[in-house]
């Protein structure tokens, strides 16, 4: 099984590229092996803002986790859902940034053309600024990651891989220093 860890968001503006920053956290964080299978393939990809150009990667996978922020009417930032694609819950939209609405036309289309592996979201509520760029991410999001980061370590162990921890580099470094990639 080829597994895609796709990190969605704008890094430019504080906690709406958190998908990104945990994407990157969990490569530069996590050791991921998969003793149980050899062809078990895991791959960490930072999908930005990218939306449509990402449909020939994500195609190529059986099973996408993807990490992003999502909108709920009254909820509080840092509150985190987790939920198959095929089954989002009706309370959950993902109206609040430009990118969350491609992403979802996105993974519409493909499964429109027959092509989208199972896919699984883990989404968290952003504060959302301005339109100043911000590296900094709020409070509230960084104590809600240590759960979309439990929940992503949960999602892969089910799927047969190994996680071992082998670095402590913290949430705000990353989000820091994603602009250079990981």
């Amino acid at each position: 099984m080829k597994l895609l860890v796709l990190g969605i968001g704008n890094i430019l503006f504080g906690d709406e590229g958190i998908g990104v920053h945990l994407c990157n956290y969990l490569k530069v964080n996590y050791e991921f092996s998969s003793d149980s299978d050899p062809n078990n393939k895991i791959e960490f990809v930072d999908g930005g803002t990218l939306a449509n150009a990402l449909i020939p990667l994500i195609v190529e996978y059986d099973n996408v986790l993807i990490l992003d922020c999502v909108n709920v009417n009254n909820a509080k930032i840092g509150e985190v859902y987790s939920f198959p694609f095929d089954n989002v819950p009706n309370f959950i939209t993902w109206a609040g940034s430009a990118h969350e609405v491609e992403m979802l036309q996105t993974l519409r289309l493909t499964k429109l053309m027959g092509d989208l592996p199972y896919v699984h979201i883990i989404g968290i509520i952003p504060e959302v600024i301005g339109e100043d760029t911000a590296f900094t991410l709020s409070l509230e999001l960084l104590e809600g990651a240590k759960i979309m980061e439990n929940e992503a370590i949960s999602y892969i162990t089910s799927l047969g891989f190994g996680v071992k921890k082998i670095a402590q580099t913290n949430l705000q470094e990353i989000a820091n220093n994603s602009y250079k990639g990981f």
